[in-house]
């Protein structure tokens, strides 16, 4: 589902599902593709703006009640909801489609929906100039190796092929809305009908085309028909009746092995180049692509504008002030209490500790910050008094006569060397437990953790 709710705004486009709405609360249609609509049906119960064209197909295919369907003027600007001033523009992808130009205490945002770029949109007032804080781009084709051409040549490169193949008849996928444009130019261009389903004759009414189409079978040699039809087994029927080709316009890589099927970068989606231009002459504060998974931000990053941003209202809940009784409650907490508890949520169970040793260097480098390292050496005892190791391996010989384990005579030696100064006395233990090697710690159970804590204390309070 390619759509939004706009974060800082009360705005959602192309989004249904009003329990993932959040804030949401003025809900816009750009245009009536299904994937732009999915969550759309007949129980839709708030106001739904889109353009008039779109208003006119909405109820006739998804059944949602007119007194839902708030159609705007294209062209003009209208204030909804008493806070956000929306212009829709008309996006030249397919009929009915349109820009979003959203204006409140939020900034100024373009939401593209899906559009086909075209020079003359530079001269539409309501851009022109204008400071976009955010632009919610098309980015379907945003892919520097994938070249579209116009609609123009692609519509040429189509009557080629169908001059190529003058004996055959000629079937053209399409989707349910789109690509009229091609078949009109197509039918005008060799002066037949197009072959349509009633139903989409009836669509093609609605739109108010030229008069091109027909449901009347035989009464010209183009058909057009759903891109789901355009198979091998449908087209070895067709072939059957009459000598027949099968194009496929479309601006995605498409796999084709039939012979007979041949593909025509016909695209109602802006091309990488035509993304930039645009992006180029907008010059925008920031770009958010529309189609998830696809980053395409650093593309445009050259064209950005570098006059503030008018950032989204992300109010966070302010924290809830402690009553004195609260405060009074929590001074009087034993610092044993408290530390004990702090000590038990800093142990995480069941966590599987890597070597500090294996990143020692890495995380020093990163962090700018150099740890000072002990002189450990390799021997399991060593003479030398100012050595580490040495009093290391004192407790550790105490330790075996008294039935621990190394590590555990470490930890509580370094837990008896604390300072117990009253200035340091709660952060004591902590110093000393972090200097501790990881090693070490892990080889001690909960336990004996709160035990060496509380041993601490006693010492302290002995003291």
């Amino acid at each position: 589902m390619n759509g939004t709710v706009l974060p800082g705004t009360p705005i959602a486009v192309d989004f249904w599902s009003v329990r993932r709405a959040g804030g949401a609360r003025l809900f816009f249609l750009s245009h009536l593709h299904s994937d732009h609509t999915a969550g759309l049906s007949s129980t839709w119960s708030r106001p739904l703006y889109c353009s008039p064209l779109t208003a006119r197909l909405l109820h006739r295919r998804l059944q949602v009640p007119t007194r839902w369907i708030r159609p705007l003027e294209v062209g003009q600007s209208h204030v909804v909801g008493e806070e956000v001033t929306v212009t829709l523009l008309d996006s030249n992808h397919c009929p009915g489609s349109v820009m979003f130009l959203f204006e409140g205490a939020f900034g100024t945002i373009l939401y593209t929906g899906d559009f086909r770029y075209a020079s003359a949109m530079q001269g539409e007032p309501a851009l022109r100039g204008r400071h976009i804080d955010r632009l919610y781009l098309d980015n379907t084709h945003c892919h520097p190796h994938r070249p579209l051409p116009s609609r123009q040549h692609a519509t040429r490169q189509a009557a080629r092929l169908i001059r190529a193949h003058p004996q055959h008849h000629v079937v053209i996928g399409v989707y349910s809305l789109g690509k009229e444009t091609l078949l009109v130019d197509l039918a005008l261009e060799f002066r037949t009908w197009v072959v349509v389903s009633p139903w989409r004759l009836e669509q093609m009414r609605l739109l108010e085309l030229p008069d091109v189409f027909t449901a009347e079978e035989g009464a010209g040699w183009i058909r057009a028909v759903d891109v789901a039809e355009i198979r091998s087994d449908t087209l070895a029927s067709w072939n059957m009746l009459h000598p027949t080709i099968a194009i496929i316009p479309t601006g995605r890589p498409v796999k084709v092995t039939h012979p007979n099927i041949h593909l025509i970068p016909y695209s109602d989606h802006s091309s990488f180049s035509e993304l930039c231009e645009f992006v180029k002459w907008l010059k925008p504060c920031s770009v958010i692509p529309i189609v998830r998974g696809s980053v395409c931000q650093a593309y445009f990053q050259k064209y950005l504008s570098s006059a503030p941003q008018a950032l989204p209202d992300l109010r966070m809940p302010k924290p809830v002030k402690e009553s004195g009784q609260q405060q009074s409650k929590r001074k009087g907490q034993e610092p044993l209490r408290l530390l004990k508890r702090a000590a038990r949520c800093s142990v995480p169970q069941g966590v599987v500790y890597e070597s500090p040793e294996e990143y020692t260097e890495k995380s020093e480098d990163f962090m700018g910050v150099k740890v000072p390292q002990q002189d450990y050496c390799k021997s399991a005892f060593c003479s030398k008094e100012g050595c580490a190791c040495y009093r290391t391996g004192k407790e550790k010989g105490k330790a075996e006569l008294n039935g621990e384990q190394p590590g555990e005579a470490r930890a509580a030696s370094a837990v008896s060397q604390a300072p117990l100064s009253d200035e340091h006395f709660l952060t004591g233990f902590a110093e000393q437990y972090l200097l501790t090697p990881l090693n070490v710690l892990k080889r001690n159970s909960s336990q004996k953790f709160d035990k060496l804590v509380e041993d601490f204390f006693r010492r302290g309070e002995a003291s």
